[in-house]
């Protein structure tokens, strides 16, 4: 019914590095070793995050669509005679 999501092995180091933090007094050395480390992770799960498409695309993709559908309907209501085939210029 519901759709689980797996997680990554980044996400699990990201969250073991969190629980870290924990361990060691704010400020001290290891603390900041450790945050430094869970940004560098955090960025990298997020650079790793799958990409929407733009509604900008979506609109040029759907008229792109469209104008095809036009196209295609005109050629089927109105076919090319054979007589009008012989105006047609030749390729040389």
């Amino acid at each position: 019914m519901f759709r689980t999501r797996e997680i990554t092995l980044l996400e699990r180091l990201l969250d073991r590095t969190l629980r870290e933090l924990s361990n060691h007094p704010i400020g001290s050395d290891e603390y900041v070793r450790t945050m430094d480390a869970a940004i560098k992770l955090s960025k990298l799960r997020e650079e790793e995050k799958p990409k929407h498409v733009s509604k900008d695309t979506l609109l040029i993709v759907g008229a792109n669509l469209l104008g095809i559908i036009l196209i295609i309907n005109h050629e089927y209501a109105h076919p090319v005679m054979s007589r009008a085939m012989g105006l047609l210029l030749k390729p040389r």
